[in-house]
């Protein structure tokens, strides 16, 4: 095994009382910073810039898409939004796109005087392949059948962080940890590794130990689990079945064991879980969830992610772009995605300086949440130049 051995958390004890404190697997990334450390010089300067400008503080919180493949097309969400990363999805299907259109994002964010944004892409292999010249690893599920090792696991994690890396991406969208449950959820369907935590949780965090080893931060997602839903949160709501405990041993375990591997991003999808939050509140506006599971019992001390507030039917047909903003970032969420209309990420942006400058969102949270982001951009170098090295599963 990459990850040294540790005693799992039982699902009584995830829902119902304190989590030990997660144990960080070395070598790869730094680790997130842990209540009571040091603070981080460069993340103490950042913050203080952004501490004085309202619009570049809510614009740290946002992880937006654009149009075009062109790098005059970056210039006016750069300008009008100020945005704490930009995520490539349709821009682009070739790599040497990818990477000039990065390195377009960085030469403009400087000129502006502003953090360097985060530059993400949502890639994962098989039928989520944004870039198409490079090799598509396969599927999760195509990949768990050829009954991989550990090791085999991280290169392949290692393997999707050179190309991505090579392109100029600090944050890949992957992978995917849902325990794929009900057959009929074909939203995740072959991007679940399978059927049972154990096999998700093994090739799931030996794939993040590889990203990460690789000098990216992996994104674990969509929790607290979509794999046990009917229906596709792009299109409805989706419900999460089954009791709090019959959740915690079923869909919690592979993100339990990412986080406590070392993983560095967790990704919350749109679910509505009854079981965990009673109001049928989708996941990603849960406080109860996000911050009362995956912050107080789980320990995560990362960085949390929205799944698309901007397009996605389940948050789209219930809130308006400025509500679902205000209540994700007040719920824990730390980075908001928004794709497809500008429109929606001006009115997402909007509604959060609204409730910043009139209390109902409390200053304290977007602070916290901005000190998130920053803490990711330290750990991958975005604030000094300095990039994290990359170790190979060889290593440690």
């Amino acid at each position: 095994m990459l990850f040294r051995s540790r005693e799992r958390t039982t699902p009584v004890a995830v829902l119902a009382g304190p989590v030990a404190e997660p144990e960080v697997a070395e070598p790869g990334l730094p680790a997130a910073a842990a209540p009571g450390d040091d603070p981080d010089p460069r993340v103490e300067q950042a913050l203080a810039q952004l501490a004085a400008d309202d619009i570049a503080l809510v614009g740290q919180l946002l992880l937006v898409s654009w149009e075009g493949d062109t790098d005059e097309a970056i210039l006016p969400v750069l300008t009008d939004l100020r945005p704490g990363g930009l995520v490539m999805v349709g821009n682009t299907r070739e790599q040497a796109v990818a990477l000039r259109l990065n390195e377009a994002i960085l030469r403009m964010a400087g000129s502006l005087g502003m953090i360097p944004p985060l530059r993400a892409v949502d890639h994962e292999g098989g039928r989520v392949q944004r870039i198409r010249d490079v090799p598509n690893l396969g599927s999760n599920a195509a990949f768990a059948a050829t009954e991989p090792t550990d090791r085999d696991a991280c290169e392949r994690g290692a393997a999707q962080a050179a190309d991505l890396r090579g392109m100029g991406f600090e944050l890949g969208l992957s992978p995917v940890l849902d325990v794929l449950i009900d057959p009929r959820n074909l939203a995740i369907g072959d991007r679940a590794y399978g059927r049972t935590p154990d096999l998700v949780t093994r090739l799931g965090t030996a794939f993040i130990d590889g990203v990460q080893r690789g000098g990216l931060l992996a994104t674990a997602k969509h929790f607290p689990g979509h794999g046990a839903t009917s229906t596709d949160s792009h299109l409805e709501p989706a419900v999460v079945p089954g009791s709090a405990a019959e959740i915690a041993a079923r869909d919690l375990v592979p993100f339990a064991d990412a986080i406590a591997a070392g993983g560095g991003a967790v990704m919350v999808g749109h679910m509505i879980v009854p079981a965990l939050d009673p109001s049928d509140t989708p996941a990603s506006l849960s406080a109860p969830i996000v911050t009362g599971i995956l912050r107080d019992r789980l320990g995560f001390r990362g960085l949390v992610i929205s799944d698309d507030i901007g397009a996605m039917d389940a948050i789209t047909d219930g809130y308006t772009p400025g509500e679902a903003a205000v209540r994700a970032i007040a719920a824990g969420v730390d980075l908001l995605i928004i794709v497809k209309d500008g429109e929606n990420q001006v009115a997402a942006r909007d509604g959060l300086l609204a409730a910043l400058r009139d209390g109902s969102l409390p200053r304290e949270r977007v602070l916290d949440a901005a000190r998130h982001v920053l803490e990711a951009k330290a750990r991958l170098g975005l604030l000094d130049g300095v990039q994290p090295p990359v170790t190979g599963c060889d290593a440690g």
